[in-house]
């Protein structure tokens, strides 16, 4: 880290030649965009124990986990260079050229690889290779990653991404997201042929002649003195911001298409879309059409219609089509996750606003919404509780339903138990009738999904939580869950259910039935 800012410092000041530079980290590093938080963006404690370095790139961008398997490559070059000058500011037809240069070397090396906007380098729709760059006067630094192989379980370990809440074969379909030299070649290159090839690129795009070099003179003193601060924990914790506000926000639905889930990060403060991943059992056309769909979400606003033009945009220019999915529809569950965000109001973080699923209202619009009553699902009590099948709680403490009935009591809140599919819907209605305006509920993921219809043909407005242990539908029982023949035990979140309800009767949301 150190050494870039010291090229690009030299190049700006006249001192160094144009320079294409190679790097690679032995231990694995986590490195941090610019402007991002170590404490949103990273798993500290666990890169400590595991030897995982952490530092901070000069240039902009998302958190990348560079592996001993994953080869950087940098240039450094004036922007007055014949074959740049024309370009002037224009930094998407720089990172085309500078990717191509790339492009070329892998090409060399036997791989058809192909520049994707804004800032990919793809093969056949996989990310080979991630890009980014700064400038300085009359200078710029463009740097890539190029996997040589691929670790996916460090990354998810030591990079705060948006794939937690994802199954195992949606990990699978994310993985797919990506390739590698390996994998595209059935062996691994040596080294100094990966690199002489993409000096090779960078020669042939570029019209320059490159020689190998050691650091000059005055680049060496400016690295020496530079590398004490890139080092230190003001350079890698420059940005600092409280974990609990980390970006990170899932939205899900059964479609008819299938199964969407969409997983974002996103920058809080500067509100844009830093990555996503966009998972589940539909069916898209070209298959290839989520990655490039999700390349171009990269940086993208968060603004609910630049999301909406640019989903529409690429479907139209793409030609792609997800089978009995618009790309309205697509857009909407994107903009849900988004406007996850607002419900921190109700005390919770960000990332367990991902515990939280709304139905016939969005995110961004709970101050205008009433709950009257609670539902909580039979699964939560004792399997041999008098009260399992009954309503009524002793608050014994053997289960995680007692807590959550004493605060309803004190509340005033009438609370009902689920017993079955049918006298979850009978019961809402039930409500309905007595002027009862929305409902706050206790779900799984999985019941949430396959009754979403459901839920919004009721037409009432309902927050739910989602549960806190093996569901039916992870054990393959839904279909005794739904005739009320579940046998296992689930646990509420109670600490959450308590917080959010709390929040929600100190600023008159929740109100309980009146006469």
């Amino acid at each position: 880290m150190a050494l870039d800012d010291t090229l690009l410092e030299c190049h700006s000041q006249g001192v160094s030649p144009n320079t294409v530079r190679f790097l690679q980290f032995r231990p694995s590093a986590a490195l941090l965009g610019y402007h991002q938080s170590a404490e949103q963006e990273i798993r500290i404690d666990y890169c400590k124990r595991n030897g995982v370095d952490i530092n901070r790139r000069i240039t902009g961008g998302g958190t990348v986990l560079f592996s001993p398997t994953c080869l950087g490559w940098e240039i450094y070059a004036d922007k007055k260079t014949p074959r740049i000058k024309n370009l002037g500011r224009d930094l998407d037809r720089l990172s085309r050229m500078v990717c191509s240069a790339a492009v070329e070397g892998l090409k060399t090396l036997g791989v058809e690889a192909q520049f994707r906007p804004k800032n990919d380098i793809e093969v056949h729709g996989r990310k080979i290779s991630g890009t980014g760059g700064t400038e300085r006067v009359d200078s710029f630094m463009y740097q890539g990653t190029l996997l040589i192989d691929f670790d996916l379980e460090l990354m998810l370990k030591s990079l705060r991404i948006p794939m937690e809440k994802l199954k195992d074969k949606e990990i699978d379909s994310a993985k797919e997201r990506v390739t590698w030299l390996s994998r595209e070649l059935g062996h691994v290159p040596p080294l100094g042929d990966i690199k002489l090839a993409i000096v090779q690129g960078f020669e042939k795009v570029f019209g320059m002649k490159l020689e190998p070099s050691g650091l000059l003179a005055q680049e060496e003193a400016l690295y020496n003195s530079g590398l004490p601060y890139f080092q230190s924990d003001d350079w890698v914790y420059l940005e600092r911001r409280a974990p609990e506000t980390a970006g990170h926000v899932n939205a899900v639905h059964k479609t008819p298409g299938g199964l969407v889930r969409v997983s974002l990060a996103i920058d809080t403060a500067g509100e844009f879309i830093v990555s996503s991943f966009i998972t589940g059992d539909f069916q898209v056309f070209p298959q290839r059409a989520i990655m490039d769909l999700e390349a171009r979400l990269k940086n993208l606003s968060t603004d609910g219609d630049a999301v909406r033009d640019e989903v529409r945009s690429f479907f139209k220019e793409t030609k792609a089509k997800m089978s009995g999915i618009e790309p309205d529809d697509l857009a909407d569950i994107i903009l849900e996750a988004v406007k996850k965000k607002a419900l921190v109001k109700l005390g919770v973080t960000l990332d367990e606003t991902n515990h939280l699923m709304t139905v016939n209202f969005a995110p961004d619009q709970l101050s205008s919404q009433r709950f009257d009553f609670v539902l909580l699902p039979y699964c939560a009590k004792l399997v041999d509780c008098e009260y399992r099948k009954a309503e009524g709680c002793t608050s014994c403490g053997g289960c995680t339903v007692g807590d959550v009935n004493e605060l309803l009591e004190k509340m005033g809140v009438p609370v009902r138990t689920v017993q079955n599919f049918e006298h979850l819907i009978e019961t809402i209605h039930e409500f309905k009738e007595k002027g009862a305006r929305g409902f706050v509920g206790s779900c799984c993921e999985g019941f949430f999904c396959k009754h979403h219809d459901d839920f919004v043909a009721t037409g009432v407005p309902a927050l739910l939580i989602d549960i806190d242990d093996s569901t039916c539908y992870e054990l393959g029982k839904d279909g005794e869950a739904y005739l009320g023949e579940f046998e296992g035990q689930t646990a509420l979140k109670t600490e959450l259910i308590a917080r959010v309800l709390t929040n929600l009767s100190d600023k008159g949301v929740l109100r309980g039935l009146r006469d």
